[in-house]
């Protein structure tokens, strides 16, 4: 089975004006609601290309219930921990040519909720597939990734962590599948701006030495890189297509690279099913739709290097 977990899912309240005038009353010409999440974004995907997830996380109040009923009615296993107080968070994106956002901030992670979910995680075997994306909400230890892969590093389960900075950086030592940072990311890391893709390569071995299996690079507009724990690194291009939408390419991509190498046992492979799906996300509204994705991976297929 395939676990994500989601610390702070939200609603997506995305509302499309004409304009946006500050201090007037503004009308929208139509709206949509998403359930967010980088996790639960993972699990979309995963659920569009046949492989079931179990999503875990927290939810809190009425606006909890209202996003596991969403992601159940997804078909998406929802396994998330009800808190005792608050409300799972409404993120409002305001799109009028430049999209403005409003996060909110969420509800408390008690030390008792977050031991429950250790205690689910401690369920997992060698078999299972765990996928931590994104921030950790201020509630919570800045170690707690660091926490859940040395509770399961005796068990040999492959942990995947699309996360920033020192999150990541921090987990290295425990030597988890994959990670998945950008080319901006992956500089950051190192006090370095990455213009070539042989200093991307570079940087991206240099997070192997620290312990990283496969790492994943994305690079926006001008594709992605691999640097595989066996072979030879891959360079793949971008599918064509007008992008619409940033939210959860990253993590279109992440769940496309894990359903291709089950499927296949191929990083390559992996590389062109995870651009094709990070792609197909991109130039949709929410996340990609199958149809979306055959078109995609045809291109992707023509674009490995």
């Amino acid at each position: 089975m395939i676990y994500t977990v989601t610390f702070n899912p939200a609603l997506d309240y995305v509302v499309f004006l004409e304009d946006l005038v500050p201090g007037d009353i503004n009308r929208s010409i139509r709206e949509s609601i998403f359930y967010g999440g980088k996790g639960i974004n993972v699990s979309g995907i995963l659920k569009m290309l046949g492989h079931e997830t179990t999503a875990l996380g927290f939810v809190a109040g009425f606006t909890g219930q209202a996003l596991k009923e969403g992601v159940e009615s997804l078909g998406i296993k929802a396994d998330f921990i009800r808190l005792p107080e608050g409300n799972t968070r409404i993120n409002v994106k305001v799109k009028h040519g430049d999209e403005t956002e409003i996060n909110g901030q969420g509800p408390v992670i008690t030390a008792e909720a977050l031991e429950a979910l250790y205690t689910r995680l401690d369920q997992l075997d060698q078999e299972d597939i765990l996928i931590l994306a994104g921030s950790i909400p201020n509630t919570l230890p800045e170690d707690v990734y660091e926490r859940i892969l040395a509770r399961l590093e005796p068990k040999g389960i492959r942990v995947v962590v699309d996360a920033t900075k020192d999150l990541l950086l921090n987990v290295l030592k425990y030597h988890p599948f994959l990670i998945k940072p950008n080319n901006h990311e992956l500089g950051e890391m190192f006090g370095k701006v990455l213009k070539t893709d042989e200093e991307i390569e570079y940087y991206a071995k240099e997070l192997q030495k620290k312990g990283a299996r496969n790492v994943l690079i994305s690079m926006a507009g001008d594709g992605a890189m691999l640097v595989p724990e066996e072979g030879e690194t891959s360079r793949i291009g971008t599918p064509k297509g007008k992008v619409v939408n940033s939210v959860g390419a990253g993590d279109s991509m992440v769940a496309g690279f894990v359903a291709g190498y089950l499927e296949s046992g191929s990083y390559a492979r992996a590389l062109v099913t995870g651009t094709a799906a990070g792609s197909a996300t991109a130039f949709s509204e929410g996340l990609a739709s199958r149809e979306m994705y055959e078109e995609t991976l045809a291109q992707a297929e023509q674009l490995i290097q």
